[in-house]
Parts: C-alpha cells; structure tokens; sequence
C-alpha cells in the first residue's frame, strides 16, 4: 500500500510539473506575439527615412498588421477546433518568424509591409493557446493559467516598449526583427516538445465563404476606422468601405446562419453569456487603449507647452511597464475571485477599477509618478478582466468550439481597440490640450462604466 500511494504522489507530481511547463509555454508565446506588436512603435517616428517612403505610406506598417491579426485570429480559431489547435499554434508562430526575418531583411517599404502583414497573422496566438488549457489541464488550474495567458498581451507590450527603444537607437531597427524572429523560433520549439496535441476536433470542412466574407468586412470596417481621419470621414473612400462592411455582414450572418458547418456560430455567439460578454469586451478594448494613446504623448511633449513632461521614448516605455507587469500580477487574484464569486464579478469589478482609474488620471497628469499610479490602476483593472473573459465565454459554449469562441472574443476587443483609436485620434486633434486629453481619459472611463453596465446582465454564476 504505502508504495502505490507513494507512486499515485509521483504520477500527481508529474502532471502538475508537465501543466506548469504547458502553461509557462503558452504564457511565454503570447508574450512573444504582443512583443512582436509592439517592437514597431519606437519606429513610427522614423520609418519615413528609414524605408525612402512618406509619413502616410508609412502608416501601412501598423495599419497592415492590425487588419492581417482581424482576419487570421477567426479563422485561426475555427481551424484550431477543426483540425488541432497546436498545429494551427506552430503554423502561427512560423507565420510570425517568417514576417519577422522578411521585416528584418527590408529596407524598402513594400517587403517591410508584408513581413508586418505577416507577423499579424499570427494574432490568434493567444486564443489558441486559452483553448489549449482549457483540453489539456484539469479544471482546478484551468481558472489561474487561462488568466495568465490573457494578461501575457499586456507583459509583452510593457517588456517590448522600452526595450525596442533602446536596441533601436543603440544597436539598430534590423536587430529588432531578428530578436522577434528568434525569439519565435523558441517558443515554436519549446510548443513541439512540451504542449500536446488536443484530441478535441470537430473535423468536418471549412467554411471558405464565411471566412472570405468576414474577412472582407474586418478589413472594409477596419481600414475605414483607422484611416478615416486621414481619407476625411465624410469622403467617398471611407463611406464606401462602411457601407461595404455592413452590406457584407449582413449577407455573411445570413449564411452563417444557414451554414452546416459555419465559421462562427451565430446562434452560439448568440447566448446570453456569449453574447454580453463579447460586448462588453468590445468596451473594454475600448477603454483599455485610451492610456496608451494619452501617456506617449503627454511625456513626450516638450514641457516649454506648459503640460507636457518632455521626455524621450525610452522613458515613456519604462512609465508604461509597470501597467503590463501589474496586469500579470492580477492574474491569480483574478482566477481566485472568479472561483469563489464567479466570473461575471470579476469582470464587474475589473471594470469599476479601471473606470476609478481613469477618473483619477482626469486629476493626475502633472508628474512621471501620478502617471505611473494611474496606469498601474487601469493595468489591474484590465489584468481582473481579462482573466474573467475567456470564463465566461468557455463555460457557455461546446468544447468543439473553444478556440473559435475565444478568437471571436479576442476580435471583439481589437475592435474596440480600433474604434478607441479612432475617436481619440480625432478628438486630440480637435481638441486644445491638455483638455484634449482630460477628455479621451473621461470617455475611457465611460466605456469601463458601460462594461460594467453591459455585465451586469451576464447570467447569474450557475452559468458561469
């Protein structure tokens, strides 16, 4: 007797060393991808002169990889469900190292653009790696490490920052991509040897009209957002695209709703759980993108403006960290208050910090500390969120449909995400500052009280 009990603690022991390794991978990867995301920004500035090209055309580096990152991350999903989410995850993250050496060999805008488009095809990283947990651990760790990979997106942006704008201006831009690369290659590595496959498929064929259909509506919805304030919003362009957006959408839910086998399934995206969660995430990726809109430019400013704190790059990166790092920190607080009261007041109370956050930020604007507290209060209030999102949306749906589901939600807040950008962007440049900025904090604190509106609604916790 005391031998097997002693070989049943062995067999324990070694599940939980090979979950830890599991979910210390995936966390990792999606560190990497949100690195990846981020190693652009120092250049923006720069890249006219770097790639012989105008400050519009060089637009497309960003722009290029939030619509390549729309369209992959729903289709990534699907094919997760349907034919293995870690092979869909290994055929992402060699999508990214490929973008990342095309990148890394540029010195011409169009190769640089499609290594970006490249390396935004590989946004569905994050959900796929949720979906994994949820197959490959037990339910008791699921809470903790789904929370953990959701908060890697805000580690990767808070590490990448100030270390992009150190290698740019000491070692060169090329090295940023090379280290992307490598860094791909690792993870890639690190995924074949230690995550397992799911045996969890739906099989079956993929939905190509579904997939061209809202592929086309992203990037018709997206484009017209992030490029309207420069097209004019009221031009022929940017009202083309809209309408072609929703014309799409509308013929696209249409068959989805008819489709055996649809890319996304409406009727479950359709659930009261499923459903007010996706809005309120849309709310939240809203909110979330207003600091980091707000902060860069108020530490950069030169202080002869009267309100900016004129500082280089490099500081805005080391001011933003601590927001990225308290998100990671929040994770396991966020999985033991989803446990004991459920996710849907984790995410109440997600949003109710982070709208007491920005509130303060309206009254803080004057000193490198005020900005770093304040950040710090949105990063927890995001960190609780986010770990309760993916919750909510699992314990709604199919286990066949776990990545789809999770990609959708991830969609919804780059879509938020999106829109934040565009109302800011047009509001400080309407706007005198620093009122300007006083207003797009006041909006973000909005949309996090309309989340917490929006979740009030969820199903009680028996469904979550």
């Amino acid at each position: 007797m005391p031998s097997t009990l002693a070989g049943r603690a062995d067999l324990q022991a070694t599940a939980t060393t090979r979950s830890s390794g599991l979910v210390v991978v995936l966390a990792f990867s999606g560190i990497v991808v949100s690195l990846m995301q981020t190693t652009v920004i120092p250049l923006v500035p720069r890249l006219p002169t770097l790639l012989n090209a105008s400050a519009a055309d060089t637009t497309w580096a960003v722009t290029a990889t939030l619509l390549a990152a729309a369209v992959a991350t729903p289709v990534m999903g699907r094919l997760g469900d349907m034919y293995g989410k870690r092979r869909l995850l290994l055929v992402s993250l060699a999508l990214m190292v490929t973008g990342s050496v095309v990148a890394a060999l540029s010195s011409a805008l169009a190769p640089f653009v499609v290594g970006r488009v490249l390396q935004g095809l590989a946004g569905g990283v994050i959900p796929l790696g949720i979906s994994i947990m949820r197959d490959a651990l037990p339910a008791e760790r699921l809470g903790a490490a789904t929370a953990t990979m959701s908060s890697s997106l805000g580690v990767g942006g808070a590490l990448g920052l100030p270390t992009a704008a150190l290698i740019a201006d000491h070692a060169g831009w090329h090295l940023l991509f090379w280290i992307s690369a490598v860094l791909g290659a690792v993870v890639a590595g690190l995924v074949l040897v230690l995550v397992p496959e799911s045996p969890v498929r739906t099989g079956g064929r993929f939905d190509m009209v579904g997939a061209a259909g809202l592929s086309v509506a992203l990037v018709c919805l997206l484009l017209a957002i992030s490029k309207g304030a420069e097209w004019g919003w009221g031009s022929g362009l940017t009202l083309a695209l809209l309408g072609t957006a929703v014309a799409v959408l509308l013929v696209w839910g249409w068959w989805e709703l008819r489709s055996r086998q649809p890319l996304v399934d409406l009727r479950t995206s359709a659930r009261r759980q499923v459903l007010t969660t996706n809005l309120a995430s849309i709310m939240f990726g809203f909110a979330m993108f207003g600091m980091s809109l707000v902060l860069p430019q108020l530490l950069q400013l030169p202080t002869s403006t009267g309100h900016g704190l004129g500082q280089s790059l490099l500081v805005v990166g080391l001011v933003m960290a601590p927001q990225g790092l308290v998100m990671m920190a929040v994770s396991p607080l966020s999985a033991r208050i989803s446990a004991a009261r459920g996710p849907k007041t984790t995410l109440m109370l997600g949003a109710l910090v982070v709208a007491a956050g920005y509130a303060l930020s309206t009254l803080m604007l004057s000193a490198i500390w005020q900005l770093v507290l304040v950040s710090c209060i949105v990063g927890a209030g995001i960190g609780l969120a986010y770990g309760a999102m993916p919750a909510l949306v699992m314990a709604a749906v199919p286990v066949s449909e776990t990545a789809a589901a999770n990609s959708l939600n991830t969609l919804m807040r780059a879509i938020g995400t999106s829109v934040s950008s565009a109302v800011a962007g047009v509001l400080l440049a309407q706007l005198p500052l620093p009122g300007g900025f006083r207003v797009v904090l006041a909006i973000g604190a909005g949309a996090a009280l309309l989340a917490l509106a929006i979740a009030a609604f969820l199903p009680a916790r028996r469904d979550g």
